[in-house]
């Protein structure tokens, strides 16, 4: 989502950085260049202007300009300003009221409400331990109410009985009695949309709220709309009262505008985003954090989050114990390159690393298959094999290759692979490890005790500590073990294995 501005602003912030000492004119060539890049990534003139008079003020002072590190100080300037253009704190969905709590679903058609709906309602209830009953009350698009039902059904989460005829204030008054008599603790309320907005949404928008007397009325917005977004967020607010904001689509390749004006024209906190299609694929908002991607400073904390949720906790121990022994067979790479896939690949985790962003280009012509075809390769030899990959003589990877549908080559390239994050294993087995105990250990051997305030000021300060193995543990798990010493640029060819679309 924020890819072009991000790149914009990283080029634009780099060039003060490189200079010795910064003049007021300097500031100034680079704020207007930062108004450039916010007016093209669709953010609304007023947000822009703000920002960059904040960012001029600040940044020409007597101690900046000074400073030591003047560009440094600049984008320390622009990432806090950035934080308080996108709401300061993070505001999650507030639960702190008598139950069955109502949350009134809100926005136009087709910017992903009953999709949310459900999302949330499985976020809820795995994330918070409570008992959720969804309702749709879209009694015009076909088909609605069964959409919910089946989406209920999937992440298996309650949906209120469809009864044929009845107005969405009907549904709403029997949502709310058959929340109280079936001890739920929230309900979801999925209300209809419009292609625009209209008085008779509006009239029907204000009758639910008055029946239902929800405690928070979420706006699902298209990220993707732009500044439309921003208009129909004003309008939602200004006629209904909303509490939060939910924003969809934002893994498109949209400018991002959406995000940064939302929370400064209307007031209104973001609360999530969606990032994708699957029942889980839902974040919460963190506008530092957010700030952080955006200035390419990476998040940490958010992949460290997703690492926690990912993994097997039992393997995780038995991986922990077979490391402290020196043992890492082919097995276990298996679990390793799986483990790498659920995170989101190469391109994945290293979006959320400090400094990555200036890897983009390279990144994108990266075949993420590739941790399918080694997977592929482990999983065409015999058990024994996977055990003892010496046995592997020149005939039986003739074998593995035609059973794998690769080359021998290939098949090389894997067993050198395994070689050298072996060796890696047996040196971090015998050491208590960094701040992450290497990535390694993040993936397969156990999780870490992190502070993420710890990470997210190392993130902010463009600095990451040295791991064992040489940067983020050597990373172990990426093909070829992807060094990057000092968490700065990656030296070299691209990892073995990885190759060109």
């Amino acid at each position: 989502m924020f890819d072009t501005l991000s790149e914009r602003l990283s080029g634009i912030l780099d060039k003060l950085t490189r200079r010795g000492a910064l003049s007021e004119a300097d500031v100034g060539e680079a704020m207007r260049e930062v108004r450039r890049a916010l007016i093209e990534a669709d953010v609304a003139l007023d947000v822009v202007k703000s920002f960059t008079d904040k960012v001029r003020h600040r940044a020409v002072g007597h101690e900046v300009l000074r400073s030591v590190t003047p560009g440094q100080q600049v984008i320390k300037i622009v990432h806090d300003v950035l934080v308080e253009t996108l709401g300061s704190d993070a505001k999650p969905i507030d639960l702190h009221a008598p139950a069955p709590v109502a949350i009134m679903m809100v926005g136009l058609q087709g910017s992903g409400k009953t999709t949310t709906t459900a999302k949330i309602a499985k976020r809820l209830s795995e994330r918070h331990n409570v008992k959720v009953l969804a309702a749709s009350l879209d009694t015009r698009r076909p088909a609605a109410q069964e959409q919910l039902r089946v989406l209920g059904e999937q992440v298996g989460i309650a949906t209120l009985p469809i009864v044929e005829g009845q107005s969405p204030t009907q549904i709403a008054e029997r949502a709310a009695t058959a929340a109280r008599l079936g001890g739920y603790d929230v309900i979801l309320l999925d209300t209809a949309g419009r292609i625009h907005i209209d008085e008779p949404l509006m009239l029907e928008m204000a009758e639910i709220k008055k029946i239902s007397r929800p405690h928070e009325i979420l706006l699902v917005a298209d990220s993707l709309t732009g500044q439309d977004a921003v208009n129909v967020a004003k309008s939602f607010d200004e006629r209904v009262g909303i509490t939060g904001i939910v924003l969809t689509r934002m893994d498109g390749d949209g400018r991002g505008g959406a995000a940064l004006s939302m929370r400064a024209v209307t007031g209104k906190p973001i609360k999530l985003v969606g990032t994708g299609e699957k029942a889980d694929a839902l974040e919460d908002f963190d506008p530092s954090r957010i700030a952080g991607r955006i200035l390419g400073m990476g998040d940490i904390v958010a992949l460290v989050e997703k690492a926690a949720q990912e993994i097997d906790a039992k393997k995780a121990a038995e991986m922990a114990a077979k490391m402290k022994k020196g043992q890492f067979d082919l097995d276990d790479l298996a679990d390793q390159l799986m483990q790498m896939k659920k995170l989101g690949g190469m391109k994945g985790i290293m979006g959320m690393l400090p400094g990555m962003g200036k890897l983009k280009g390279q990144l994108d012509g990266l075949d993420e298959k590739v941790f399918d075809r080694q997977v592929a390769i482990i999983r065409s030899m015999t058990a024994k094999e996977r055990r003892k990959p010496e046995l592997l003589a020149a005939s039986r990877k003739r074998r593995v290759a035609a059973g794998s549908g690769t080359r021998v080559e290939d098949v090389n390239k894997l067993l050198k692979m395994h070689r050298q994050m072996a060796d890696m294993m047996k040196m971090m087995g015998k050491k208590k490890g960094g701040l992450f105990g290497g990535l390694g250990s993040m993936l397969g051997g156990g999780m870490p005790q992190i502070d993420p305030a710890q990470l997210e000021e190392m993130a902010k300060s463009g600095q990451m500590p040295s791991m064992p193995g040489g940067g983020l543990g050597g990373m172990p798990g990426l093909p070829g073990g992807f060094g990057m010493p000092g968490m700065g640029m990656p030296k070299g060819p691209l990892p073995p294995g990885f190759r060109k679309k």
